[in-house]
Parts: structure tokens; sequence; C-alpha cells
């Protein structure tokens, strides 16, 4: 106790240096636990919508579980194997995870031939078959149609039944009419009445599995006769039988996902072990089944994306330890001399580390929970948007991660302890009087060694983007390789402490320029930084990696999402892009493709009937969509993807677009850059003359089609008209000049059979000219919209003015949903708060040496005073040391993230597959970012300079030099 107290009052002593060590050890566990309550949260989020969108697209409710068993009839022991399965199955329920809404069992025996025992009543020519079902609990979830509840107990040996509307059709029959079923295998005979008719209560009712419409063949009894008579009496040939779970999907969470999981195996083991033929239905296990892989994926880039944080809080934490270890070097080397063993030392330090950190053990996951919802409202580098919160929450494995981080941050400290602790009082006091030697990384070459690293991996991920661009493979979906933020962030940290190993021969060179003309105070600062530039080296590596850092996450975040929004936006065309159903006297599609049966003497008629019908069109008005609420501009634009064009002997197949120029290009969007000229030039171009047309540069290369060629378009069906090329594209509004997956041509030649790729190719033309020439087909409605205006209130506009929308495109839906990815959102997240850690570590760390610094240099600055030197030339001096460290640090860094924005972001080209990275990939600057990360450095470095002047005009300088003082 006694020596615990001794730590607590050296750590009283020490208060500021052990804060400032807490918070590093803080915000070192509160990021390592952020990462699995970020990757929780995230993914909680992506699962539920998920499954939502499992809903809303194929009509399914995701918490269902259904299961099907086949029960052939030479089985003996079907009631045997039902009961077993039914008691195991009432226990299931509670074993998925999450609430159980309904249990539904269903029974239904082999389908029989059905007669009616009242030959007047019904049609008896007529062929009927129907099973006999049960639905336990199915009185709760219906309403009569008509008639009556059926007894639960035979009338008069006849069983009464419930039928769905349908099946009153389907066999042809009325209530209240007897009908009889034999089992010839069994010599049996049951009467059956339906009394009446069912349809569900409640439409929504997750209840119904199947909709009642599929009994249309089926008598429903009571379940509990049923069970008595046929599951157990064995009256008819039980067939099937059936159990169903509606469970509230909404209630997920992902570590119910396992539970889930491990409870559909236990119900798969059972059903293999009793059943030979069974089945199962649970839409949600194929969604649930991707989860471990995207986890895993996340972790790993969020690992990744955190390197240089992490390398920026292992400076820290050394750093401090590093101070708090040179205050007390004598003490430890006094210790040493009296005999104390390393250990002995050692131990006393690793308790004291001990203390602070069971303190952010506690404190840190807390505070991860707080960086995870910041994580959660960033759309981009040091944006942050109104977004729903992510829900988070602490877990095991949080707290798992904080032990790691924190155990790890004590070794860190520890290992300035254990380098003082090799010297004795003699070798300290000798150490001191001596100049100090280079650091560790500059004595082995660590700066060489982590540049060389990252120059190969930037030619190894050189090589890998030109193979996929040559050979035309594909680098998969959006997935950023997570060694792509890797090697960066180790470029930076060697490109950082490659310069400070030159910086001292820049100092050098510098004094030595200017030596006949420096001032005393500008002679003296440049020989302090020159000879002590070892002990600025901790503060410099601050800043040269979080400005070069900050600069290259800006640039890589920009690029990413850039680059996203620009596929989406071109590959839409607009903001907004429908297909309204058009009026016309096509015939029903159920009737095309009828063949004629009358024989030989009808060909005639058959080939007539066989003449594509040419179908007549109706088009609708267009100008309510020019008035509707939030639309700037509106364009109509005809797509025809079959239409073919001729020159000479050439004929192929080609995409035919048809424009308005003027509303077109209002409307549509195009980066700049990717023609030749500007977008409207292109358009202005062909505006004059209505049979004038910009062809690809694909149809121009493959055909040797130029400017001032005539050429004949149309389709099948339609007679051709003559167009006049007038210039050549390389992109246009949604149109892919890639060529897809098949698209392959076979050319023969003399020298044999060869395939080749075959390039899509575009003609652009007036809309007016092919529907006056051509035909009147449906077009597309483009739209732009205003600024800030949202798609709900034109959908229901669209809605109101009696449109009916066949096909839509919403851009801007579709980039917020792009935005919304776990890993884009990983990207714009952890770099925003990567970079606000990096800016809050230096503003500390800076803060702390150079108040530490200018409270040990006390003494120098007063025999300064003594010797001459003003208040404003100690002024100087100290600004003159903040220009060339700090200065020179941020020059450093702003050099290093440039260099190696240039050198690396566009490596991310690799993430994005070329053949669907439609426009081409592009490295994005936005001065914006800079002018953002400029203002908080410049302001991190504006206050604490404000603090540093405050504390140097509270030192007394002159009382700093006495008598007798050494």
């Amino acid at each position: 106790m006694a020596i615990f107290t001794m730590i607590l009052r050296k750590m009283i002593n020490n208060k500021w240096l052990e804060l400032s060590l807490l918070f590093g050890l803080i915000i070192s566990v509160a990021l390592t636990s952020s990462m699995p309550i970020y990757t929780n949260a995230i993914l909680q989020r992506l699962l539920i919508q998920e499954l939502q969108q499992l809903q809303a697209g194929f009509g399914q409710y995701p918490g269902i579980y259904w299961l099907s068993a086949h029960l052939p009839a030479e089985d003996k022991e079907k009631s045997v194997k039902l009961a077993k399965s039914d008691a195991f199955f009432q226990t299931m329920g509670g074993r998925f995870g999450i609430p159980e809404q309904y249990y539904v069992r269903e029974r239904a025996t082999q389908r029989y031939n059905v007669t009616p025992a009242e030959p007047d009543k019904v049609d008896t020519t007529r062929q009927r078959s129907a099973d006999i079902t049960a639905i336990d609990g199915l009185e709760q979830h219906i309403r009569l149609v008509d008639g009556r509840l059926p007894a639960k107990e035979p009338v008069n040996g006849v069983y009464e039944a419930l039928v769905v509307p349908e099946a009153l059709t389907e066999l042809g029959m009325v209530l209240d009419t007897v009908f009889v079923i034999r089992d010839e295998s069994n010599q049996t005979e049951v009467r059956i009445k339906p009394v009446g008719v069912l349809d569900r209560s409640d439409y929504s009712d997750v209840f119904w599995y199947n909709i009642p419409s599929s009994y249309k063949n089926s008598f429903i009894i009571d379940y509990g006769l049923f069970e008595k008579d046929f599951t157990a009496g064995d009256k008819l040939q039980l067939q099937s039988s059936y159990w169903y779970w509606a469970l509230d999907y909404t209630k997920m969470t992902l570590p119910t996902i396992n539970t889930f999981i491990a409870a559909h195996f236990q119900i798969d083991k059972h059903m293999d072990e009793l059943y030979e033929n069974h089945n199962y239905n649970a839409p949600a296990l194929k969604t649930l089944g991707a989860y471990y892989v995207k986890e895993a994926n996340l972790k790993i880039m969020l690992w990744s994306l955190n390197v240089p944080v992490v390398l920026m809080l292992g400076f820290y934490l050394y750093m401090v330890a590093n101070l708090i270890t040179e205050r007390q070097k004598t003490e430890i080397a006094v210790l040493r001399s009296r005999g104390a063993s390393r250990l002995q030392i050692i131990m006393g330090y690793a308790v004291e580390g001990l203390v602070l950190g069971i303190v952010a053990f506690f404190v840190g996951p807390y505070a991860g929970m707080y960086l995870t919802k910041m994580l959660g409202a960033s759309s981009g580098f040091l944006e942050f948007v109104q977004r729903a919160k992510l829900d988070v929450s602490l877990n095991r494995e949080a707290f798992l991660y904080a032990l790691i981080a924190v155990g790890s941050s004590l070794v860190m400290t520890l290992i300035p302890v254990l380098l003082a602790t090799k010297m004795t009082i003699v070798g300290h006091k000798q150490q001191s009087a001596r100049q100090k030697k280079s650091s560790f990384w500059h004595t082995y070459y660590i700066d060489v060694i982590v540049i060389g690293i990252a120059l190969y991996g930037l030619y190894n991920y050189k090589s890998r983007i030109k193979d996929l661009l040559s050979l035309g493979l594909k680098s998969g979906d959006l997935r950023v390789d997570p060694l792509l933020f890797l090697i960066p962030a180790l470029f930076i940290l060697g490109m950082g402490l490659l310069v400070l190993r030159l910086y001292p021969w820049m100092m050098r060179l510098i004094y030595s320029s200017g030596r006949r003309w420096w001032s005393p105070s500008m002679y003296f600062t440049l020989l302090q930084v020159s000879r002590s530039s070892t002990q600025y080296q901790y503060i410099m590596v601050f800043l040269i990696i979080t400005i070069a850092t900050g600069l290259f996450s800006a640039s890589a975040t920009r690029t990413i999402n850039k680059n996203t929004t620009d596929k989406i936006r071109y590959a839409a065309g607009a903001d907004i892009t429908m297909q309204i159903r058009w009026e016309n006297d096509a015939p029903p599609a159920i009737l095309t493709g009828l063949l004629s049966e009358e024989g030989d003497e009808s060909a005639e008629d058959d080939a007539e009937a066989a003449t594509p019908h040419k179908t007549q069109y109706t088009e609708p008005s267009f100008l309510p969509f020019t008035q509707l609420p939030g639309v700037e501009h509106a364009a109509k634009v005809f797509i025809r993807k079959d239409a073919s064009f001729a020159k000479g002997k050439t004929q192929d197949t080609v995409e035919l677009m048809g424009i308005e120029t003027k509303d077109f290009g209002q409307t549509a969007w195009l980066r700049s850059g990717l023609l030749d000229h500007h977008f409207y030039d292109y358009l202005n171009l062909i505006a004059a003359k209505p049979s004038s047309v910009l062809i690809s540069r694909s149809m121009a290369e493959d055909y040797g089609v130029k400017t001032g060629d005539t050429i004949t378009v149309g389709w099948s069906g339609v007679e051709g008209a003559q167009f006049t090329v007038y210039g050549i594209i390389d992109y246009w509004p949604s149109w892919n000049p890639n060529p897809g997956a098949n698209d392959t041509v076979t050319v023969t030649s003399k020298a044999g059979t060869t395939t080749k790729v075959k390039k899509p190719m575009l003609i652009v033309g007036h809309l007016s000219y092919i529907q006056n020439n051509l035909a009147l087909e449906p077009y597309e409605v483009w739209l732009k919209l205003q600024e800030g205006a949202g798609s709900q209130a034109v959908y229901k506009a669209v809605s109101d003015h009696g449109y009916e929308i066949e096909s839509l495109r919403d851009a801007k839906q579709e980039q917020i949903k792009a935005i919304k990815d776990p890993f884009q959102m990983a990207i714009n997240g952890v770099m925003t708060l990567g970079f606000l850690i990096s800016v809050f570590i230096c503003f500390f760390g800076f803060l702390l040496y150079w108040i530490l610094s200018l409270r040990a240099r006390t003494l120098q600055f007063g025999i300064l005073r003594a010797m001459g030197i003003s208040f404003f030339q100690l002024l100087v001096i100290l600004i003159g040391e903040q220009v060339l460290i700090s200065g020179a640090a941020i020059g450093i860094g702003v050099m290093t993230g440039g260099i190696a924005s240039q050198l690396f972001v566009p490596l991310f080209e690799m993430s994005f597959d070329p053949k669907t990275q439609v426009p081409p990939f592009k490295v994005t600057f936005d001065p914006h970012d800079q002018v953002r990360l400029y203002w908080i450095v410049t302001v991190m470095i504006a206050v604490a300079l404000m603090i540093l002047a405050h504390i140097v005009s509270r030192i007394r300088i002159h009382q700093a030099v006495k008598l007798g003082e050494d």
C-alpha cells in the first residue's frame, strides 16, 4: 500500500504530464473500441434496410420461416413423426432470437376426385379434384364472405368446410352441397359439405403465408377435427404437413444472426432425421449469410483507414511517456545505483500506467460511442449532414478491443522506461553532457525502408491497373482495397522522416548563407534549432502526418465520392428519367404469337397473321412536365436500342437517340472534359439542320463513317430515312461506350475465324425528324430538378396529372443510397474522424511540448536577458523558432500530402470496374477541402501560440538568474 501511495504522489507531482498521457490513452481506447461499435451499427442499419427492400422488391415478408414435409403413402409412422415435429417446433419459436408473431401448422391430404352426392344440384359431367386442408388458428384471421363457420364435429356423418371464393368456380359448386371423396386404397368414403366462403380479415396480416386463392382446390375444416380423424384416424391419405413462423424481423440484430442461423441448422437436422422429402423457405437467410463477409471486410477497411491515426497516437503516447521519463531519469539512475533492479523500476511505472489504463478502459468505450455517432453523420471529408442517428450500443467486442488498446498503449509507454533503466547515475550524467545521437528511425534507416515498401506497393498496383485496362479484366464491385490506404500512410510517414533527416543540413545551410548578416536574435534561433533538431522531431512528425494525411484524405474521399456520383448521374442522364405509358392499339400480349389451327388451306391467313402489327401510339401532352413543382427543365428523349444503320453495303445494329437540342442541353448532365469541345457546341452544331446527326467514335472507326457522310437509319418494320453526319462523339449522357461481357462478334477471313470485341455504337439526331420520317413511338421524359427540390413531389404531381409511369430512374435517390453504403460511409466518416483526432492530438502534443520546453529553458532566457537581449528580441527568437519548426513542418506536410495524393489517389481506379465506370475515373482536388483543412490547422496553431504567449508573459525571467545558480 505504501508503494501504491508513493506512485500516486509521484503522479500528482507530474499531473499535467499524467493527464496528457491519460488523454492519449482515452483517445486510443475510444478510437479502437469505436471500430466494432461502428461495424455493428452500420451493418445493423444495412441489415434492416436490405430486409425492407426484400419485402418491397419481392413482396415477401422477410420474417418468414416456412417448412414443408412430404408424407409418402407407405409411411406407417406419419402420426408419430408429426407429433415429434409438433413438440419440437413448439419450442423453436423462442430460439430464433427475435420475437415470434405467429406459429402456424397446416396439414393436407392427397388430392382426390370429388363427386357430388346430390347430382340434381350440380353438374355431374365436370371433373373435380380437391384435398382436405386444416390450418391451426385460422378462425381468428378470416372474415366470412358468405355462409357460416363449419362445425367442429361431423354433422350426420358429413364434414363441414370452408372454401375460398375461387373454389366455387374451380370446383363448380355452391354452398351446402354435399360431395363424396373416395379413397380406393383403403376403401373409405368421406362426405364433405362447403358451408362458408372465407377471405382474409386483414390483407397485411403476416399470418398468411399463401394467398387464399392458392386453396381453390381445398376444403378447409377445423384443425382439431382434422388431427383426430385424418392425422391420427387415417381416414384419408395424409400427404403433406407445413409449419410456418412469422417473426418480427425489425427486431433482428447482428448478435441474433448467429442465433437465427443456429436455429435453422437445428430445424434442418430434425427434418433430415424424420423426413426424406422436405423443403424450407426463409428469405432472410440469404441476406444474413452475406453479413459475415461484409463484417470481415468492413473491419479490415476500418483498421486500414485508421492506420495514420494509430501512428499518430503511438507517437503521441511515446512522446509523453518519453517526456515523463526524461524528467525522472535522474531519479531512475539513482535507484539503479542504489541497488534497485530494472524489473522493480519497470514494475513501478507499469503500476502507474495500469492506473491510467483502468480509467481509460472504462471511459474510452463510451467516448467511442460518441465518435461512432460522428461517423454516421459524415457525408464527405469534413462534411456533415442531418441523418438518422446510428443505433450504437456497447458490446462485448468493444470492451475486448479496448482491453487490447490499453495493453498495447502500456507497452508503448514503458519503452522509454526500459531504455532509461539501462543507465546508472554516472552514465546518465555523461549522456546529459553530450550531444544527442540521431533518432532510432534515422539510425536504422526506418524512413528509407518504409518509403521503399510504399513505392513497391505503388509499382505493384500500377501494374495491376495496367492489366485491368489492357486485358479488359473486371475489378469487381466498389470495394476499396484496404491496402490503398495503408500504403499512402506508410509513404507519408517515410517521407516525413526522410525530410527530417535532411532538415538539420537545411538549417545549417541557411545559417551559413547569411552568417555575416544575421541579427543576434536570428543567429541564436538558427543555432538553437540546428543544434537541437532531434528534440523537435516528435512535434514536427505530428504536424507533418496531420497535414499530409488531411490532404490525402480530402483528395481520396472527394475522388471516390465524385466518381461514384458521376457514374450514377451519367448513367441516368438527368436527375429523373421516366417512361410514361402511351395509349396504343397493340393487341393484348396473351393473343400475340397464336398459330392458326385450320390446316393447309389457311396457310395464307397464317402468313398474314404472322406479319408484325405496326402499333399506333397516341402521344400524351408534354406541357405538364415542364410545369411540375420543383422541375427546372424537362426534355423528350427517344431511345431505340435495336435500330440499324446502312452505308453502302455496310449494315449493323446501333442505338438511336432522338432529342430536342435546346431542351436536352438544359436538362441532361455530362461531365466537362469528356468531349473534344463543350457539350453545347455539339448540340449547336446539329441544331440548324433537322437531318444532321452525331455518331459515336466506335462507329466512325469500325465502319469508316466520317463527317459529311450520308447514312440510312431505321428499325424493324420501319422504312429507313437519310441522315447526314455532322460530328463524332466519345461520350453522351446515359450511353455506355464500353463493351459488355458478351459483346463479341465472330469475323471470318482467309486466315481463319477470330472473335473480337464489338463496341457499342450511337447515333444522336433530332426527335422531330425521326418522328416525321420514321415513326412516332414512346420517348422518355428527362427532368432536371431545381436546387433542393424533392423527388416525391414530382412523382405525386405526375400521378395527379393522370400519367402512368412504366419505368423510372432517380439519380438523386441512387446517390443517397450510394452514400449510405457501409464502405462509403466508412471512408467518409473514418477519414474525417481520423483527421479531427489527429488535429486534437497534434494540438495537445504541440502545446504540451512547447510548454515544457519553455519552462525548461527559463534559465536560458534569463541568461539572454542578462546579456542584454530585450523582451521584444526574445519574442522574435520564439517566433523564429515556431516558423523554423512548426512552419517548416506544415510546409513539409503540404508537400508530402500533395506528392502522396498525386501518386496514390489514381490507384483507386482499380476499385472501379473500367467497363462500368463511365465516365472514366478522374482524380479530383477540391480547393474548398484544402481551405477547410488549412483553417482548422491555422486555428489550432494560433490558439496554441496564444496560450504559449500567455505563459511566456507570466515567466519571471529576471528572477531566473540568481547568485550561486549553476
